[in-house]
């Protein structure tokens, strides 16, 4: 039976997983296969921590050159994570015609079309199946099950750490605040959240998604992205009231010849199956002009899900080598600038409003009217407390209103007299009903 010489980089949570997974089922592998991997090399400025699984003398280095280097590996894994030294590997590895399986969202949205154009300079391939969303396979799902697919539309809940916070904050009525403690004390979310909580690392995933749905090369700068941090409690109650609930989601479309891309929380019919998605797992609906709706569901992130997306990219890479040359090379994104992108201005939307107003005769009224001199038309209005004088929180629903109509009518509205402090805006989608 062939062997595939792997070397790895960076030795932590994931790398770990990864060591497992082969100690646990290669065997299997192979079987599947056809093709035995065979790890060859590690890399880790640590070779001093124990990480739960035992290694033969010689494997563990701290230097990664050597490893990538070593003409006894084939395929090199990338998990040390980050845009600078990590990019540097990956380019030296395909410099020197190897494979590269990586994880690493934030390296392949930032400098994916420099990392794939070196990869078909090369005529060799870049595998990242555990980049968007551990151990849910959806990366294979649209480069291979829907390839005969035109995309339209791709909802995400991609981050453990905001789904874990909102799920606390719907099912047990806490604050934004308490309910990140908890994920903190739980493991589930860093001592520097922002990468989570404001949106960043989800709309990392975003890019890599719609690049793939698309064939070009999307660019951060044109995700729109607007993160958790500071939901109010209030709008969990009140979205539950309306019929709804508050996902963080990546929202990703294709109409009209340009592509939208943004992250920000959303209201969600609470009987979608989306809205009951709890805790760490993630979720990725897509929609296809010929299979419809097709939903990809599990665990997001930790040692083992996320290992089982590197093994399956290193399975891939085994069969293609094994299959002689010209097996390995995937079509690269077109560059950035080959697709029309959609503003966020021009996008159509339905939209949740939470206005605090000065409980006096009238002031609803002119509220309503701005709104309609906008062209917004309301869809619904709750208003639970009455106290003459003083300011009341009320609710509105929009029927579906472009963007930049809407934030003309907030500019307005937050600055009249009656109005206590800026008005709550959230979005609405109906994922997949609307037309």
């Amino acid at each position: 039976m062939n062997e595939i010489g792997v070397g790895l980089l960076g030795f932590g949570t994931v790398g770990a997983g990864v060591v497992e997974g082969l100690q646990k089922n290669g065997d299997l592998l192979a079987e599947r296969t056809g093709v035995r991997l065979a790890l060859r090399r590690i890399a880790d400025v640590d070779m001093v921590r124990d990480r739960g699984v035992k290694l033969e003398p010689g494997v563990l280095t701290n230097d990664a050159a050597a490893v990538i280097n070593d003409p006894a590996v084939q395929v090199v894994v990338e998990l040390i994570g980050g845009t600078k030294i990590a990019k540097q590997f990956i380019l030296q590895a395909l410099a020197l015609g190897k494979p590269v399986v990586t994880a690493n969202k934030a390296l392949l949205a930032e400098h994916g079309e420099e990392i794939f154009a070196a990869a078909a300079r090369h005529h060799t391939g870049v595998f990242y199946e555990a980049s968007v969303a551990g151990g849910v396979p959806i990366i294979r799902a649209l480069r291979e099950g829907l390839v005969a697919n035109r995309i339209a539309r791709i909802y995400g809940i991609l981050n453990g750490t905001c789904n874990y916070i909102l799920t606390k904050m719907e099912r047990e009525q806490v604050t934004f605040e308490h309910a990140l403690k908890e994920a903190q004390a739980a493991g589930f979310a860093e001592a520097d959240p922002g990468l989570d909580i404001d949106g960043h690392d989800t709309a990392h995933k975003a890019a890599i998604l719609a690049s793939l749905a698309y064939g070009v090369q999307v660019p951060m700068s044109r995700v729109y992205v607007e993160g958790i941090r500071g939901l109010a409690k209030t709008d969990i109650e009140c979205a539950r009231g309306l019929g709804y609930g508050i996902k963080l989601l990546a929202v990703i479309k294709h109409a009209d010849g340009a592509i939208e891309v943004r992250v920000h929380p959303t209201l969600v019919p609470a009987g979608h199956m989306i809205a009951s998605v709890s805790g760490v797992f993630n979720v990725v609906l897509v929609e296809g002009d010929i299979v419809g709706q097709t939903a990809y569901y599990g665990r997001g992130a930790g040692r083992l899900p996320t290992a089982s997306a590197v093994l399956s990219d290193l399975a891939d890479v085994a069969r293609r080598l094994s299959a002689g040359p010209g097996r390995l090379p995937e079509p690269a994104p077109q560059p950035a600038s080959a697709a029309v992108y959609r503003d966020l201005g021009a996008i159509m939307s339905r939209y949740y409003l939470r206005l605090s107003l000065l409980d006096k005769p009238g002031m609803l009224g002119q509220v309503m009217t701005i709104l309609g001199q906008h062209g917004i038309s309301i869809a619904s209005v709750l208003q639970k407390e009455m106290h003459a004088g003083k300011h009341v929180p009320v609710i509105i629903v929009t029927d579906q209103a472009q963007e930049k109509d809407f934030e003309a009518a907030l500019r307005i509205l937050d600055a009249m007299d009656g109005v206590g402090g800026r008005t709550v805006r959230m979005r609405i989608e109906d994922l997949g009903t609307e037309k």
